[in-house]
């Protein structure tokens, strides 16, 4: 595989040739900034034929089976309803001992369902086909609990009663909820959403008045899916913790203990294993302070929180008819400061601040008030033109993996803004470790959400997306080809409506 030359010069040829898949995109990148070599899809027809779509893994892990339900509270929406967007604190204060259960159904809990679309349900974030790969567990001492959002509840689960110190909040991806088919792209679309569901988890505490730390994973971190019965690890990521110090909890002392080395993971699916290797190469195992999830100084809106998370939309077709359609429409400028303001704050943690400043922000713009269309990058929050490119948004449709038919939509001409989140992965290895390849994506997750609730705010849906041919891309967004486009996200004027049923509770 051919090498970059030193950061700041672009190497002879792509790392990852143009006509790459998606599917395995990804896992050349990672061996691109680990100096790995990776043998091309040619000598890959020996991998088992995926299983047909509808067969992956259930909504929730098996060893919450048979376990005892304890409700949520109810009146999180009401709550959340006199709680003014931007502002970050609920108009009325739940009592103490029911913040972290208004927290979770905030940053987690159903939304809607929308008839006409083939994939429900709908919450305050997207998922890829709604399979919602990330649980959301809640570990108290020695007691373990998942979030069961149809229940309204947390359900105990069977792990082997490992304490934890403190009481703590973990996020872990599992791989086999989305389909075969996916292959090692599963990999990214996880990580992805994690850094998706950290920010709502940092959200619905920022707003109940819940402090806490991000643990990230380190050596070791395979034990907390033993503590959490989740079974067979390698269908699992290492969870990501928040540690709760706000409800006069105190971090465990599990993030500073030094692990017993634990066996080499067997994986049978030669896929699943790679994809696994790219997730334990992650060795931080620190305890950081979280930061905040909402900007500062964002326009006040007559608008709620509650009525924001209701909003939350990645695109409508009509009919049952896949993907996004849009329409035009000129916007202010104030549509677009809001999204740059939500782009400007770090995820939590030292850590994972210091790997999104390696991130770059690239936006194609149109029909915003005061600025021309083209390509943007952003820089300290402020929106900066590359090059005054009319129709860039149509010459992306182009590049883009989903075609507009009379079965699908795949709607960028139409967009208000595309932003692309790249960093060079060689020189995030070079700086961070192995482990910041992933952590790299959990960032691009993170910033992504902030984009979706920036344009439910104003009225604009947002489509998280990797289906961008990755070098045509490079080339109209002005980077270099060796770095790597980690996330794009959509956003513009939905054209289509339909009725929607309130799930809210």
């Amino acid at each position: 595989m051919t090498q970059a030359t030193e950061h700041g010069g672009p190497p002879a040829e792509p790392p990852v040739p143009a006509d790459v898949d998606i599917m395995s995109r990804d896992v050349r990148w990672f061996a691109h900034a680990t100096g790995a070599d990776w043998p091309p899809a040619a000598q890959r027809d020996h991998l088992a034929v995926p299983r047909p779509d509808t067969e992956v893994a259930p909504a929730l892990p098996e060893s919450a089976r048979g376990g005892t339900s304890v409700p949520l509270p109810p009146g999180t929406s009401e709550l959340l309803e006199h709680a003014a967007h931007p502002a970050v604190r609920p108009a009325t204060a739940p009592d103490a001992s029911t913040a972290l259960g208004h927290a979770l159904v905030t940053g987690f809990g159903i939304q809607r369902k929308e008839p006409e679309n083939p994939f429900n349900d709908h919450r305050g974030y997207p998922s890829v086909r709604a399979k919602f790969p990330v649980q959301v567990f809640v570990r108290d001492g020695g007691r373990a609990q998942v979030l069961d959002p149809y229940r309204h509840a947390l359900t105990g689960l069977d792990g082997d009663g490992t304490a934890a110190g403190g009481r703590e909040v973990l996020l872990a991806g599992r791989y086999t909820r989305l389909p075969d088919s996916y292959r090692w792209f599963r990999g990214t679309l996880v990580n992805l959403e994690l850094g998706i569901n950290l920010r709502q988890l940092c959200l619905g505490m920022e707003l109940f008045g819940l402090s806490g730390r991000l643990r990230l994973p380190g050596p070791g971190a395979r034990r907390d899916l033993d503590a959490l019965g989740l079974s067979p690890h390698e269908e699992w990521t290492l969870p990501l913790a928040v540690e709760l110090t706000g409800d006069g909890s105190s971090p465990g002392a599990a993030a500073s203990a030094v692990p017993d080395p634990l066996p080499p993971e067997r994986v049978s699916d030669p896929v699943l294993a790679e994809t696994v290797t790219l997730n334990r190469a992650q060795d931080f195992g620190l305890s950081e302070p979280l930061g905040p999830a909402v900007p500062e100084h964002l326009p006040q809106t007559a608008t709620s929180w509650a009525e924001v998370l209701w909003r939350r939309s990645a695109g409508r077709m009509p009919r049952g008819l896949y993907g996004m359609s849009g329409r035009r429409r000129t916007v202010s400028p104030e549509v677009l400061e809001a999204a740059a303001r939500w782009l400007t704050v770090p995820p939590p943690g030292d850590t994972l601040a210091a790997v999104w400043d390696e991130v770059r922000i690239t936006g194609v713009l149109q029909d915003v008030e005061g600025h021309a269309d083209g390509v943007y990058r952003l820089h300290d929050g402020e929106p900066s033109l590359l090059e005054a490119r009319s129709g860039a948004p149509e010459e992306l449709e182009g590049h883009y993996a989903y075609r507009v038919d009379p079965y699908n939509g795949g709607d960028i001409r139409h967009a208000t803004a595309v932003w692309f989140l790249s960093a060079h992965p060689r020189a995030l290895v070079e700086r961070f470790g192995p482990g910041a390849f992933t952590a790299a994506q959990y960032a691009a997750g993170w910033a992504a959400q902030g984009v979706g609730l920036a344009a439910a705010a104003s009225g604009l849906y947002a489509r998280p997306a990797r289906a961008f041919q990755e070098v045509p891309a490079q080339r109209l967004l002005g980077l270099d080809t060796d770095e790597m486009v980690l996330c794009a996200v959509i956003t513009g004027t939905p054209r289509f409506s339909g009725p929607m049923y309130d799930l809210r509770l």
